[in-house]
């Protein structure tokens, strides 16, 4: 499989300066910008406009809720996450809201506004970053989630920090330059055969 760090194509700038960081500033981040993050999951496309995703947040500064949070985190996550101002656990509605029958599409959905949620915190120069490290049942008791969400990711938010701070392990692949395949590892413009 080959990959590059070089962009083959013009893509937009949000694009281009998203990333996924494990250093993050302790800097608070202002209500407006929370706000703005889920404002741009409101407009996230969904099937039949479902808008299935639910978001349970919490900042640093809310104490119970964001340890909440926080210890239901693999121990992994928890070495960086402990500077991140903002933690954003995703569900997803298992079930239609307006006619009968699971929504196999939810998750999907909820990846989609999570995308959006990722683009606009870059527009405000703030970074994100996804994780599946977590404990699940953990997360379900302590957060109380009734049966009909589906858990999806775990979101760090905050503005860019410095990563010397972090373990010399994760410095490392903080400092490395991205890489992504190549769009023929990925795009066919054919049918299987």
């Amino acid at each position: 499989m080959q990959k590059s760090n070089q962009f083959q194509y013009p893509v937009s700038d949000l694009i281009k300066n998203r990333r996924s960081p494990r250093a993050f500033s302790n800097q608070p981040i202002e209500p407006a910008k929370i706000y703005s993050l889920f404002e741009a999951t409101r407009w996230a496309p969904s099937s039949t406009n479902e808008q299935p995703w639910l978001y349970v947040y919490a900042t640093h500064d809310q104490t119970e809720l964001w340890t909440t949070l926080f210890d239901c985190l693999n121990d992994g996550n928890k070495l960086w996450a402990k500077d991140a101002p903002l933690l954003i656990l995703t569900l997803a509605r298992k079930n239609f809201s307006r006619f009968p029958g699971a929504n196999a599409h939810a998750m999907y959905d909820l990846g989609g506004a999570n995308s959006f949620l990722s683009l606009q915190a870059v527009e405000m120069g703030l970074q994100v970053r996804q994780m599946a490290g977590f404990n699940l049942s953990k997360t379900i008791e302590r957060v109380r989630i009734p049966s009909t969400y589906e858990v999806g990711v775990f979101i760090a938010v905050g503005y860019p920090g410095d990563p010397e701070m972090l373990p010399e392990r994760l410095k490392l692949r903080e400092l490395e330059p991205r890489e992504r395949f190549l769009q023929q590892e990925f795009v066919m413009n054919k049918a299987f055969d």
